[in-house]
């Protein structure tokens, strides 16, 4: 609990440095490179799907063996001791996601306000994967907004959440699954069935943070000025369940819904057209770089909230032993 605190804190302070990344590149490159591995060599078209859904059984506990594996030999390695604890915190503080997340929202509010929609589109572009040629100023605000309510429950609350119950082991498998759900988690042709595993474990330990990530949002609601927890909440209550994900509703509803905004939507991805619902009102007006401006500031509160939650935790943990 005490290394989830204190990995937040330094990665809100000092995010992941450039120059570590050039160097080493970083914990999701690492298993990134894994899953790509193991996606070229067992997942092979040939197989029947059973086969390859077997395959995806396997390469998410190839995963998790080594994620977890290596977490408890570095833990026995370094100790418990004050230096050994401050590794725990380096290497955790690499795993959740605050400030990267808020820059790369807020450059597409800077990039509409100086270069229009084009920038804005090449901005989005970097974090959404729906097809930016397609979106109107609203449309990009929208994308943005919906990414950065999203990307706080698994880029953010949820690795904290997993380091608080698990450690540094928890905190690496968590990020093991969700990766591997980003990369090999999708509904084609290649990756449906290979994929399976994946995708449903990782949503089903995403439950948990996403819930509480909503939650935040409401209680942040209370503390922004010009935002309503109510609205939050009744949005939670009303539109969650309509989300095609069992947990990015739930931030995405309460952020729309302390806004007073439409997001999510349909959207094009890959040139299809997808119906997927509206989360929140707002009477689907259009949208601007102060809105999304507006939900930086909301996220910033949200996240000072879970951040003294992990501490106040911690502290009892600490108290209690």
């Amino acid at each position: 609990m005490l290394v989830a605190f204190l990995a937040l804190i330094v990665e809100r302070a000092a995010g992941y440095p450039d120059p570590l990344f050039k160097a080493v590149g970083h914990p999701v490159t690492w298993i990134g490179a894994v899953i790509a591995y193991l996606d070229r060599t067992i997942n092979r078209p040939s197989w029947s799907d059973m086969a390859r859904r077997l395959a995806g059984v396997a390469t998410l506990a190839i995963l998790l063996a080594v994620s977890i594996g290596l977490s408890w030999l570095i833990v026995s390695l370094v100790g418990w001791g004050p230096y050994g604890v401050a590794s725990m915190v380096i290497l955790a503080s690499a795993l959740p996601a605050q400030k990267s997340l808020e820059a790369h929202v807020r450059a597409v509010a800077d990039a509409l306000d100086r270069g229009g929609l084009v920038e804005g589109r090449n901005a989005v572009s970097r974090i959404v994967g729906r097809d930016p040629e397609r979106l109107d100023e609203a449309g990009v605000c929208r994308a943005a907004i919906e990414s950065l309510a999203e990307n706080f429950s698994d880029g953010v609350v949820a690795p904290a959440f997993w380091t608080a119950v698990g450690g540094l082991a928890g905190g690496a498998a968590y990020k093991a699954v969700n990766t591997a759900d980003s990369m090999i988690g999708h509904k084609n042709g290649r990756h449906l069935a290979f994929g399976w595993a994946s995708a449903r474990f990782d949503d089903l330990i995403n439950l948990p943070a996403s819930r509480l990530s909503g939650l935040l949002i409401v209680a942040g609601a209370l503390l922004v000025e010009d935002a309503s927890p109510a609205n939050a909440w009744r949005a939670i209550l009303r539109d969650a369940g309509k989300h095609r994900s069992p947990n990015a509703g739930w931030p995405e509803a309460a952020m729309a819904g302390a806004l007073g905004i439409a997001i999510a939507g349909p959207r094009s991805y890959g040139g299809q057209m997808g119906n997927y619902s509206y989360m929140g009102e707002g009477g689907r007006r259009d949208l601007a770089s102060r809105d999304i401006r507006r939900a930086l500031r909301l996220y910033v509160v949200a996240d000072a909230l879970l951040i003294g939650l992990v501490g106040v935790a911690a502290a009892a943990v600490i108290i209690v032993a």
